[in-house]
């Protein structure tokens, strides 16, 4: 429980130096707090205020526990962005809790308004991010190290190990939004043409339509 505790602390001290030495994606805020009014029809950059709010605007306690990860990758991510916590609107901050079980991925995936730093909280990951120059950029990871993804570049986190992980990540924006690589090209609505796949990984149509059976979002 002591290590739990110190891990914890140590995590928060993660997130205020993100707050301090990030330079935020989100524009900077013009008053005290603009809670965020979700269900306003107005589209703007970000959300319309709410005219009044309370403390738990500001609180969430979706971190605290570990997710399941029984899923086809072995892993979940638990967002606690600005659609969770609604007081994060114009802050440029947020966090998210990523769980694996033994051998699961958090696989390629990009923040297209995000740099992300990311601590263990227990367990050991093998980590890497891709540069446009498509270097691979890996390290492995144990319990109370950190590690940093630039804004936008590919990345992903896998547990190699036996036993489960999890980590906490921080991100200097509101909603970093997340764009996962394969889903994003095999999944999408409308779908991308197949012959466009199949010549840009060079493999035939039969293989891109298994591929695209496998992604497709699972009908309720």
């Amino acid at each position: 429980m002591a290590v739990a505790r110190k891990l914890s602390v140590v995590a928060i001290v993660v997130l205020i130096a993100t707050i301090s030495n990030s330079v935020f994606a989100d524009p900077d805020l013009l008053q005290d707090v603009c809670v965020a009014d979700l269900n306003n029809a107005v589209k703007m950059n970000g959300f319309a205020c709410l005219p009044s709010f309370t403390p738990s605007n500001f609180f969430f306690v979706g971190l605290a526990l570990p997710a399941a990860t029984n899923n086809m990758l072995g892993s979940t991510v638990t967002p606690a962005n600005v659609m969770q916590i609604p007081g994060l609107n114009t802050l440029g901050v947020s966090m998210a809790r990523i769980d694996f079980a033994p051998g699961g991925l958090n696989p390629p995936h990009t923040h297209p308004r995000a740099t992300e730093i990311i601590f263990v909280l227990y367990g050991q990951l093998d980590v890497a991010f891709i540069t446009t120059a498509n270097v691979l950029v890996p390290m492995t990871i144990k319990q109370g190290e950190i590690f940093t993804f630039p804004k936008g570049l590919v990345h992903f986190q896998k547990n190699n190990g036996k036993v489960p992980a999890a980590a906490i990540a921080a991100f200097g924006s509101q909603n970093p939004g997340v764009q996962v690589i394969a889903s994003s090209l095999f999944a999408a609505t409308p779908p991308v043409p197949d012959n466009v796949l199949s010549i840009a990984f060079q493999i035939d149509d039969q293989e891109v339509d298994e591929i695209k059976a496998k992604l497709a979002p699972k009908k309720a």
